[in-house]
């Protein structure tokens, strides 16, 4: 569609009027592929990342078997995703990416199976049918866990549901198709391509897991079984610092836009002339564009544009009212220019009331602090939105201060005298109407202009409307008694000129007024919670309420849908766990571990100074499915080890040593294809979580799991390993 607009100005370009210039203001369609395009970049930058740290790791047949199989997986993806109708946009590329590492755990798992029981001399059939017997259904049960970890998102009815849930669609498809390749496509290509079996010079078998790397790792596994109580413990200890550290991360929404472009917002006194507001304008033109940082700016005044990208919401119609669009030449600058900004504009057009204000990557709204007052008498809820403008204005963080009533205005009231008017059978309606005839005017009827239609408007010639206020006594007003008109002097005994509101707002049908403004920089919450406990000391009386909207409302609603999907998913994802082992202490096992993950979450996010966002809680949400598929395979090959008589301290150090390369190799590709989401506004704090917080679940699965499964089942350490 965009490129049919384009083609179609292009065409009315020589039709422009001489002395008409025509330029666009916001073409969505280029917006839209220059994102696109970077993130199939990211995409292909990811998977280039995961395929080199699997080649380095694993080996090059190993490591280009896995690849041939993420390839596969994300080609059928993308055709699957293409059926169901999920577009290419800023959410689905990126979910792609993160699921990238989540992609390649099922065929690393295979793959290690495979090329361990092929080194030690396994027909590669034979392995093949072994390995795929063993780990088929844990890891289809894992997978569908993992899946359900991000069903909240897709399953919430509200607003930022339906503008994530494409994350949810691409996880859902991804996964389980990557179940599929683990199982058909990696068997086939490691019996095809994977060498066989290893020997020393001496002709003896090499033990695959003989590497320095892991006689460490069973050696630290040991001491940790040895010390069971002790590694409890300081898990529990860091989980109470992470409890206790997580206070201080900061909290918000969702992030801002990098769009190069930001809002100027001006409001005049209500009532104010079209023509004034304009004129206002051009003189705040002058003034943005003096500035060479600014490269353009488009003026709209009486109302804001059409709805040009999802997030921008326009403005009613008001002609005290008009927005400036004021483009950059680096997103960047905008924050380093909002706040100067203001107080130049403050400073500048002292007449007018200006506000900076940036766009919005996710659902939300301008004005992200809003106190909400509701009671029954404008005059107290006036009193209240004063006294939280006061406090607002005292807090120097804070600014674009906006109340949603505006300024009272004044009106001017006729005074009937009740008894001439009695008199002459005129009312307050038959005065009203004369009135407004005489100087508004009113439609008389309609004049047809081939398809226009063009109202024609009756009114007092402009002399009789010249003499200011006391001209109102002049104007005639029909009698239904002496069926004539007389002034409205004989009726009316004074004009008295009042205050009075002309926009009165309603929520659930009382009164509600609310006060709004923004920060100068930094997040929301932060100013939110200097101004909170301020603005709820002001004295309510009886009948008036106070409520907190804005970015607080938002996100406590985003949350509370996500929450609201949380038990149906849980309660699968619990049964599938209990159902694959057909028992209560492996799932006891594993979910005692999902709550430490927030240790690597608060660390990772204190390092980095980014907040808790919705995208930090959906990756939160991820790691526990991430971590439980980890656990489930660990915990399904001490089964099997311990199914097949090995003593069962040695089926744990055993399960633990064979799946470590599988665990870090999950993790660390996970790890490293989430790098190109770090530079992302949108999902980098989401990437941030995933990242620390699987960085530390790793350590979660190879310790934590093995010393908590032998504490369940009172498994005693060797002497020899004492």
């Amino acid at each position: 569609m965009g490129d049919a607009v384009t083609a179609r100005l292009e065409a009315l370009a020589p039709e422009i009027p001489l002395g008409m210039e025509m330029g666009v203001i916001n073409l969505q369609s280029r917006d839209v592929t220059i994102a696109v395009k970077g993130f199939v970049v990211n995409l292909i930058e990811a998977i280039v990342i995961v395929v080199v740290v699997l080649l380095i790791t694993m080996g090059l047949r190993s490591g280009l078997i896995i690849g041939a199989v993420l390839f596969l997986t994300i080609g059928a993806t993308i055709l699957v995703l293409y059926m169901w109708g999920v577009a290419l946009e800023r959410i689905s590329p990126g979910a792609l990416i993160i699921a990238l590492g989540m992609l390649v755990d099922n065929a690393i798992v295979i793959t290690e199976g495979m090329q361990v029981r092929i080194e030690t001399g396994m027909d590669r059939v034979a392995a093949a049918s072994e390995i795929v017997g063993q780990t088929m259904y844990p890891l289809l049960g894992a997978t569908v866990v993992a899946v359900m970890a991000f069903a909240p998102i897709g399953l919430s009815p509200d607003s930022t549901g339906e503008y994530c849930r494409s994350l949810f669609l691409v996880l859902f498809f991804s996964l389980l198709l990557s179940w599929v390749t683990a199982v058909t496509a990696t068997p086939l290509f490691c019996a095809l391509f994977l060498k066989g079996a290893k020997q020393t010079s001496a002709g003896e078998k090499v033990d695959p897991y003989g590497g320095l790397f892991f006689r460490m790792y069973r050696r630290f596994l040991a001491g940790a079984l040895r010390f069971r109580w002790f590694t409890v413990g300081a898990m529990v200890l860091l989980l109470v610092a992470a409890g206790f550290g997580f206070r201080f991360v900061d909290s918000s929404f969702f992030p801002t836009s990098t769009r190069p472009q930001f809002m100027v917002e001006v409001y005049l006194p209500r009532g104010t002339h079209i023509e004034e507001t304009s004129a206002l304008v051009s003189r705040i033109e002058e003034f943005l564009l003096a500035d060479e940082s600014f490269t353009h700016v488009t003026s709209m005044v009486g109302s804001g544009g059409l709805r040009f990208m999802l997030t921008y919401g326009p403005q009613q119609t008001d002609s005290s009212f008009a927005v400036l669009l004021v483009d950059v030449s680096d997103y960047r600058l905008i924050d380093e220019r909002k706040a100067p900004l203001e107080r130049a504009l403050l400073s500048e057009f002292p007449e007018a009331r200006t506000s900076v204000l940036k766009y919005e990557l996710g659902p939300g709204s301008k004005g992200k602090i809003r106190a909400r007052f509701s009671g029954p008498d404008p005059d107290v809820l006036r009193q209240l939105a004063s006294a939280t403008l006061d406090i607002y204005a005292a807090d120097p963080l804070a600014t674009s201060f906006y109340l949603d009533w505006r300024e009272r205005v004044k009106a001017v009231t006729p005074v009937i005298a009740e008894a001439p008017a009695q008199r002459t059978g005129i009312g307050r309606p038959d005065v009203a109407q004369a009135l407004k005839q005489a100087y508004e005017g009113v439609q008389a009827g309609v004049y047809r202009e081939g398809d226009d239609l063009l109202p024609i408007v009756a009114r007092a010639p402009e002399s009789e409307r010249a003499g200011g206020a006391a001209s109102l006594y002049d104007a005639q007003v029909f009698s239904p008694v002496s069926r004539v008109t007389v002034p409205v002097r004989q009726v009316v005994s004074d004009f008295e000129t009042q205050w009075e509101d002309t926009l009165v707002m309603r929520r659930n049908r009382a009164r509600t007024i609310e006060v709004w403004c923004d920060p100068a920089e930094g997040l929301a919450s932060t100013l939110l919670e200097r101004l909170m406990p301020q603005v709820e000391a002001i004295p309510l009386p009886d009948g008036y309420a106070l409520e907190w909207g804005g970015e607080y409302e938002d996100s406590a609603k985003a949350q509370a849908s996500i929450a609201a999907n949380i038990p149906v998913p849980l309660i699968i994802m619990i049964a599938i766990v209990i159902v694959l082992f057909n028992s209560l202490r492996q799932p006891a096992v594993i979910w005692l571990c999902v709550p430490l993950a927030i240790i690597g979450v608060t660390a990772g996010l204190l390092l980095t100074g980014q907040p808790f966002g919705f995208m930090a809680m959906l990756g939160a949400l991820s790691l526990s499915g991430m971590l439980i598929k980890n656990a489930v395979v660990l915990i399904d090959e001490i089964n099997a080890e311990i199914g097949e008589g090995k003593p069962p301290y040695e089926a744990i150090l055993d399960s633990a040593v064979s799946r470590v390369r599988p665990v870090s190799m999950a993790a660390l590709t996970t790890v490293m294809g989430m790098l190109p989401l770090l530079l992302d506004a949108f999902f980098e704090s989401m990437a941030v979580t995933i990242v620390f917080g699987l960085s530390f679940a790793s350590v979660l699965t190879l310790i934590v799991v093995p010393v908590l499964y032998a504490i369940f089942f009172r498994i005693r350490s060797l002497p020899a390993d004492a």
